[in-house]
């Protein structure tokens, strides 16, 4: 704290420039925090810059959770230029073939209230966050930077700036392509002092890795046996509209793997293949054959009518085959010193939507508990290591909050595939499905919300939505069970009824003789 009574700018590093750590710097910078961003990779603002997948890009369902937490940053029209770059999408549209060979489309809304989801390519959502937080005179970007040591208990990390190339060769005796011998230039390393490092770089998080090495970490990763390949649904020709209906998210189910059709503002579809890594080892034997044929079968109506055969081979051979990574750790903060979000904590499968949309809850979560800790609250730093206390206790109140909840969203991700890839076609799903929603329309007093609503369209934690969501099953297994009970008792008393009928006629018959 200055003379004044002010109190003095924490400086805070965020490692990672993606969208939860430019939302971190926004709400850090908001309240005065001196905030320096390190990134990896080029500026991402830059379309050239390579995105961590190694695709060319990748649409995301932005939901109610991301949504209000940009909200919550309190950025003069960021939300509001964010939400122009999106695409409604009101509900599922399933995608199957009849027995009789004919196509068929069945769409199934997301929300009784006729709420919806968003597609938002991520690369665009990304250049909005970390041009608006550039614009700020307490926000500093450094992109090429890679953290490659820290001191959590001194509050120090050190980094090393990633030039590309220099050249050696001299200007009046160039190479015959123009330019002179290229080298790598010798990485530069220098040191950074800190009050807060907020880690937000990734599922592979060096700033995990580092935290590891300090807190007692309990860690977990599995890979679910399932890779993932991108394509792409070109716009109709000649006029450049859009192949299918752009306000659904479409899916091609076929039980232990899915299509799935997510649209973009140029009017084409990012597609992404879900399936086992045998099926992709057995494809990729001979994809020009194979490829066609397994499409054809499974996912009827997406080539040659959507994707003609040679490009779907060829964006299989161009597109990489990547893995599906489910991360859980605990806990997410070591001291004062160090706090991990976002994929660095939590990273999980995207069956559920709410990868992104979690870590930028992350942020807000984060900052409401430094606010109601005192961190900003020049009135109750009162000693010299006051600030820093309430710092490590809302870090730590943090830890306990987020951890549960990451968990619970982790583990319902995973389970929704199995809904997404199967289940939307099964009728006990649809008759479960139409009960909740009339429940939710027509008896709202109960309280009752499907898990998708309550996931999706609110901001309700996690892990009471899992606790509600098995309330709710519990439930409804009990009255289904009454209601079989009931209809097999009505069913025995008819029986009996018919057979004391049958058992008066005879009687009546004997006496008649």
């Amino acid at each position: 704290m200055d003379n004044s009574g002010k109190l003095n700018p924490q400086k805070v590093v965020v490692v990672g420039a993606g969208p939860v750590g430019a939302l971190a710097a926004l709400y850090a910078a908001k309240r005065g925090d001196e905030v320096h961003v390190y990134e990896l990779r080029d500026d991402l603002r830059q379309s050239s810059t390579i995105p961590l997948n190694f695709t060319k890009s990748i649409n995301l369902a932005l939901s109610e959770r991301g949504i209000h937490s940009m909200r919550q940053s309190h950025c003069d029209d960021l939300l509001q230029h964010v939400l122009k770059e999106t695409i409604p999408m009101h509900a599922r549209m399933i995608h199957g073939r009849r027995k009789n060979g004919s196509l068929y489309e069945e769409s199934q809304a997301y929300d009784a209230n006729g709420r919806h989801i968003r597609a938002v390519d991520r690369a665009s959502l990304n250049k909005r966050l970390l041009e608006t937080s550039g614009k700020m005179p307490n926000v500093t970007l450094h992109f090429n930077h890679k953290l490659i040591g820290a001191d959590f208990d001194k509050r120090t990390a050190w980094f090393e700036e990633q030039s590309r190339t220099k050249t050696t060769g001299h200007a009046q005796n160039p190479t015959q392509d123009g330019v002179g011998d290229m080298e790598p230039e010798r990485p530069k390393e220098f040191e950074v002092k800190y009050d807060l490092l907020i880690g937000a770089d990734g599922a592979h998080s060096a700033v995990r890795r580092h935290m590891m090495k300090y807190a007692r970490v309990n860690y977990t990763q599995e890979y679910i046996d399932t890779l993932w390949c991108e394509f792409q649904i070109k716009p109709k020709s000649p006029d450049g509209s859009f192949a299918i209906d752009p306000n659904h998210l479409h899916i091609w189910p076929a039980g232990s793997f899915m299509f799935i059709a997510i649209p973009s503002l140029d009017k084409s579809f990012t597609c992404t293949l879900f399936a086992p890594a045998s099926h992709f080892s057995s494809i990729s034997a001979n994809p020009q054959q194979t490829l066609p044929q397994f499409f054809h079968k499974y996912f009827p109506g997406v080539s040659p009518d959507l994707i003609p055969p040679m490009e779907l081979v060829n964006q299989f051979y161009e597109n990489p085959h990547l893995p599906l990574i489910s991360i859980k750790c605990r806990p997410y903060h070591y001291k004062s010193s160090v706090v991990i979000l976002g994929d660095a904590a939590h990273a999980m499968v995207p069956f559920y939507g709410q990868g992104m949309n979690a870590g930028l809850e992350d942020v807000r979560v984060l900052f409401e508990i430094l606010d109601r800790q005192g961190v900003y609250d020049h009135r109750d730093m009162t000693g010299k290591n006051a600030r820093m206390q309430a710092r490590e206790a809302a870090l730590d109140a943090y830890t306990n909050q987020r951890a549960p909840d990451a968990a619970a969203i982790n583990d319902l991700a995973l389970r929704n595939y199995e809904e997404m890839r199967s289940s939307v076609q099964s009728p006990l799903y649809k008759i479960r499905k139409w009960m909740e929603e009339a429940l939710m329309l027509y008896v709202p007093s109960l309280g009752w919300r499907t898990q998708y609503t309550r996931v999706s369209f609110e901001n309700q934690r996690y892990s009471d939505v899992e606790r509600a969501v098995q309330r709710q099953v519990r439930i409804l297994k009990g009255v289904l069970a009454i209601s079989f009970m009931g209809i097999g008792c009505l069913a025995a008393f008819g029986l009996m009824k018919k057979g004391s009928v049958i058992h008066l006629k005879d009687s009546l018959l004997r006496l008649r003789r």
